[in-house]
């Protein structure tokens, strides 16, 4: 079972930046995608961010342009690169492993998440 560890939250003035880190604990050739959620208070979980296992990359529409995600399979790290960060943008994020299941269908595996904090 895969573990990932996420990193890299604070807190940080509104115009400032952030890199979320993500290690997994393994690397796995039934990797399908790694992908950034986050959580706001009272929010549901929402996506953020994705990246394939052949380096494709999809944002959601608030993070183009200000988010980067990226990966590091030789060291089986995950990062997200956050810029021109905003209040709205204050939240746990989590790190996603989604992978071909043993018998067919899909996983998910999740970090515990790292809280970001932006100020005004």
């Amino acid at each position: 079972q895969v573990q990932l560890v996420e990193s890299g939250g604070g807190l940080v003035q509104a115009g400032g930046s952030l890199t979320l880190s993500c290690v997994a604990s393994e690397s796995t050739s039934n990797l399908i995608a790694m992908r950034w959620y986050r959580q706001a208070p009272g929010k549901p979980r929402d996506w953020v961010a994705a990246i394939t296992s052949g380096g494709n990359t999809a944002y959601q529409a608030f993070a183009k342009g200000r988010f980067t995600i990226s990966r590091d399979a030789a060291k089986n790290t995950l990062y997200l690169q956050m810029s021109s960060l905003e209040p709205e943008d204050t939240a746990i994020y989590f790190c996603n492993a989604y992978v071909s299941g043993p018998t067919g269908g899909t996983l998910d595996y999740w970090g515990q998440g790292t809280q970001v904090t932006v100020s005004s």
